[in-house]
């Protein structure tokens, strides 16, 4: 595994490492050791899907407030995606900063997002298959969303006319809040 730095403190794309012969090929996408080594600690509780039919269709903003904060490795199995990071830390030197980045079945990157981050995609494909490793339980109370058109944040969305949840599309808009 590669452990690349964002320009946002604390997050990371991972290029994997495949290993290939006449039978495909093996990668590992969590060596506990190896991410100990980068100072990241992790400890998976969950490992979640989500399928995605429709090409242009986003899933997110969403985010756990403390104390039910999660850690997540994203990574798409299938199709292509625009996996978009928002910082939420409000001590932090890229507060409200966002971090885009393409993961598809063939670049086979992952995305760590850390505590304090929100976290959605657009689907660049159709038929998206999207695998998360989470470090901690659901917890619907603790559960908060960023609208994905936001001013405050301005994220450039590949795909201008998305399709959303109807719980999406009703996260609030932050920008005039400090």
């Amino acid at each position: 595994m590669i452990f690349n730095k964002t320009e946002i403190e604390g997050l990371y794309v991972i290029e994997t490492e495949l290993k290939s012969d006449e039978r495909g090929y093996f990668s590992e996408i969590f060596t506990c050791e190896k991410f100990l080594k980068e100072g990241l600690s992790f400890s998976a509780e969950r490992l979640a899907q989500s399928l995605t039919k429709k090409r242009g269709t986003i899933r997110g903003i969403h985010f756990q407030k403390e104390p039910k904060a999660e850690i997540k490795i994203v990574q798409c199995l299938k199709g292509a995606i625009y996996d978009v990071a928002i910082d939420l830390r409000p001590n932090s030197l890229t507060y409200r900063k966002w971090f885009a980045q393409e993961l598809s079945e063939k670049n086979k990157k992952l995305f760590f997002i850390p505590k304090g981050f929100a976290h959605g995609f657009q689907t660049l494909t159709g038929n998206c298959q999207v695998q998360y490793l989470i470090s901690g339980s659901y917890s619907p109370e603790n559960a908060g969303g960023v609208r994905w058109n936001d001013p405050l944040f301005n994220i450039k969305w590949p795909i201008k006319k998305p399709t959303l949840s109807e719980k999406d599309k009703s996260w609030h808009l932050l920008h005039n809040k400090n």
